[in-house]
């Protein structure tokens, strides 16, 4: 691998090595036979785990109110094969890394191999510059697919949602109360309430608890914003007496 591919590849990333022994590593695939001494897999390994790290902990801060389970859901997405691959092409690591004649029989280079090359530049910029270079890095050139993950986790998650707005409107978190139920054991239905800061809002029928609570959620979260719309023409209503 010559010095102006190295360069090149520098440019794209937007970093440069104080030791390019880090770089000509990452981009060298182990299908090159010629230099499987300096095969990306060790680099690729670190920097998964240094992605997984970031990205966790950047979910974590951004996302204060989020359960564990929404925040994996979120990681996966912005960390899986296919989101590192695509990027890897966007930024023109195909052109840049080194792999064997075996694998450039085909038009494109497999997703796995794109997504390793990433993961692999990942861990050799954290080696060269630290986890401040190797953060910024990963922020920067994964911002478009944190930002797509949370709008994807939140669309049609009317629980989420509502949570946010009641926190931010009513300093109070949401809660959910089956009223009634009716049908077999085996075949049940469930009538859930909403409850913010001790009112009673909007109620649903779900063929389970938790499919009540999301259609529940989703009739208030749209009447609070309807409400709010128009609170500056509609005169002020009744209040709804709090649930005891």
């Amino acid at each position: 691998m010559d010095k102006q591919t190295l360069e090149a590849c520098e440019r794209r990333i937007e970093y440069t090595f104080r030791n390019d022994f880090w770089l000509w590593k990452a981009l060298t695939h182990s299908s090159n036979k010629g230099n499987s001494r300096l095969s990306n897999e060790r680099l690729e390994f670190l920097g998964d785990a240094v992605l997984g790290m970031v990205v966790s902990e950047h979910l974590f801060t951004r996302l204060k109110e989020r359960a564990e389970g929404e925040l994996t859901k979120i990681k996966s997405r912005v960390v899986s094969r296919a989101m590192l691959a695509h990027r890897s092409k966007i930024l023109g690591l195909d052109t840049c890394i080194s792999v064997g004649k075996g694998m450039l029989e085909g038009d494109e280079l497999p997703i796995s191999v794109m997504a390793n090359v990433f993961e692999a530049i990942i861990g050799a910029i954290y080696l060269d510059g630290g986890i401040e270079h190797a953060q910024k890095f990963i922020l920067d050139k994964l911002s478009d697919e944190l930002d797509e993950a949370i709008a994807n986790q939140d669309r049609g998650n009317y629980k989420s949602l509502l949570q946010q707005y009641a926190q931010r409107e009513f300093t109070s978190t949401p809660a959910y109360r089956v009223v009634s139920d009716c049908g077999p054991d085996h075949d049940k239905a469930f009538l859930v309430v909403t409850l913010i800061a001790g009112q009673r809002y909007e109620s649903a029928w779900g063929r389970s608890k938790k499919e009540a609570e999301q259609r529940a959620a989703e009739l208030t979260y749209l009447a609070l914003l309807a409400t709010a719309g128009a609170r500056s023409t509609a005169p002020a209503g009744h209040p709804v007496p709090a649930v005891t």
